[in-house]
């Protein structure tokens, strides 16, 4: 199921799962109930990497540690875009993937808030606008819907993110 989402079926049927797996059909289903426990499962791969890139920073200070915060998510969410976008075609759907979204996020919101300066960590506006620069969904639309290379997006990013830093 992996390999045929890393290879761009974001929503793979169970017969192409079996295929890939070289076993019977009743063999994929013995070991998920349904499909939805198949894209569960990877929804919570998809959690342990975002779990995995919580290392301390090696960088000091705050303003060093929020771009290489960025340069981790940028790798990180290139690294599981097939991944993240065939578990959100589920989301709605399925109560694991979307817990897992939430937990993800929090997460996520977590680790920025704890990295910035007090008078920015606290300010909501300010919170909110960086976490949604920060967001999947906005690596996504760069990537995807603009098709901006890796690079022209993490510019973009990291730009949008010091003029919000910047004016606060």
């Amino acid at each position: 199921m992996m390999a045929l989402v890393e290879a761009g079926a974001i929503t793979p049927s169970a017969e192409e799962v079996a295929n890939k797996a070289e076993v019977g059909l009743r063999s994929v289903f013995r070991h998920f109930k349904d499909m939805e426990s198949l894209y569960a499962e990877m929804a919570m791969r998809v959690v342990g990497s975002f779990e995995q890139s919580l290392a301390p920073f090696q960088a000091s200070g705050w303003r060093a540690q929020i771009n290489e915060a960025i340069d981790r998510r940028i790798a990180l969410y290139d690294r599981l875009l097939p991944f993240k976008r065939a578990a959100d075609v589920h989301r709605h759907e399925s109560p694991a993937i979307q817990a897992n979204h939430v937990a993800t996020q929090k997460l996520l919101r977590y680790r920025l808030q704890s990295l910035l300066p007090e008078q920015l960590g606290d300010d909501g506006m300010t919170l909110d606008a960086l976490d949604l620069m920060l967001s999947f969904e906005v690596w996504q639309r760069l990537r995807v819907d603009q098709s901006l290379d890796t690079e022209a997006a993490r510019v973009m990013v990291k730009a949008l993110v010091a003029r919000l830093i910047d004016k606060n």
